[in-house]
């Protein structure tokens, strides 16, 4: 529909911001509800981050996606930050409040757990051990994901073991049990194991490929990769072949969206089909 002068406004910032498939998704969520309304992309270079966000009220904003290399940056400027992305130490969405205030959060937990359980509805924390490959922002959230969903033990297998150290150290809760692995040690590790995350970007379009076998990994354990182009990734396609569930990574990305379009333009929107295909659709005409 077209949009009036009461049009709501959110948008996303990062630099640079072109590639963002942030406002195709937001843009398929105005339309099918028909509101009036705008998400735009923000090009926000690191030393105006502060200014822009400031901005914000100011212009009639109600919020904004943040996104790379501004998500750990953005933590200081809020008002107000949530619990998760505290102890994530990033995040990606801003509400403006009514007093004006800036309120930081991370749906990247929100968007993972929703995934799994559309993609993998028989998962369960006590299936086992997950291992997550990786220790960078996305594994920050996956692990908080799986800590808070109940999973009792990660094993987390990183190429830098100082940064998965980190990471263990950060989110170690009482009732998970976070234990770091040298990345040589990846295929031994997936014995017993009841969940497997890759989020790494090995396996994604122009990067080198995931090299893992699989076949210590037990026959009913959810392979999970949160990359999306390809959708379906080296480590899915052989997990697929010997009979795993599998969770491809677009769906994590239209979930995490979910939680900001609601605040923003208050309507619940869903991930549907239909929604999936028109996204689907923007990487087909990336190439």
């Amino acid at each position: 529909m077209a949009i009036t002068g009461a049009a709501r406004l959110a948008g996303i910032m990062g630099w640079p911001i072109a590639h963002s498939r942030s406002p195709a998704l937001h843009g398929f969520w105005l339309h099918e509800h028909g509101i009036d309304g705008a998400y735009v992309p923000l090009a926000v270079a690191p030393d105006r981050l502060e200014q822009a966000l400031r901005a914000l009220p100011a212009l009639g904003f109600r919020g904004c996606n943040i996104t790379i290399p501004h998500k750990r940056a953005a933590l200081r400027i809020m008002d107000r930050v949530d619990p998760f992305a505290q102890r994530i130490g990033a995040m990606n969405t801003v509400i403006v409040a009514p007093d004006g205030g800036l309120e930081g959060s991370n749906t990247d937990v929100f968007g993972f757990r929703e995934n799994l359980r559309e993609q993998a509805p028989g998962w369960r924390a006590s299936c086992g051990p997950a291992v997550v490959l990786g220790a960078g922002g996305a594994a920050r959230s996956v692990v908080a994901a799986l800590s808070t969903a109940g999973v009792a033990e990660i094993r987390l297998v990183n190429r830098t073991r100082d940064r998965a150290e980190a990471l263990a150290r950060d989110l170690a809760a009482p009732e998970t049990r976070i234990t770091v692995h040298p990345w040589e040690q990846r295929n031994e590790v997936l014995a017993a194991a009841g969940l497997l995350a890759n989020t790494t970007s090995l396996g994604m379009e122009n990067e080198p490929p995931l090299e893992i076998n699989l076949a210590p990994l037990p026959e009913t354990a959810v392979v999970v990769d949160i990359v999306y182009v390809p959708l379906e990734t080296g480590l899915l396609a052989a997990a697929r072949r010997r009979g795993n569930p599998v969770v491809d990574g677009l769906g994590m990305l239209l979930h995490q969206g979910r939680p900001g379009f609601a605040a923003w333009f208050g309507a619940e929107p869903q991930v549907t089909p239909a929604l999936r295909r028109a996204m689907l659709a923007t990487f087909a005409g990336a190439h």
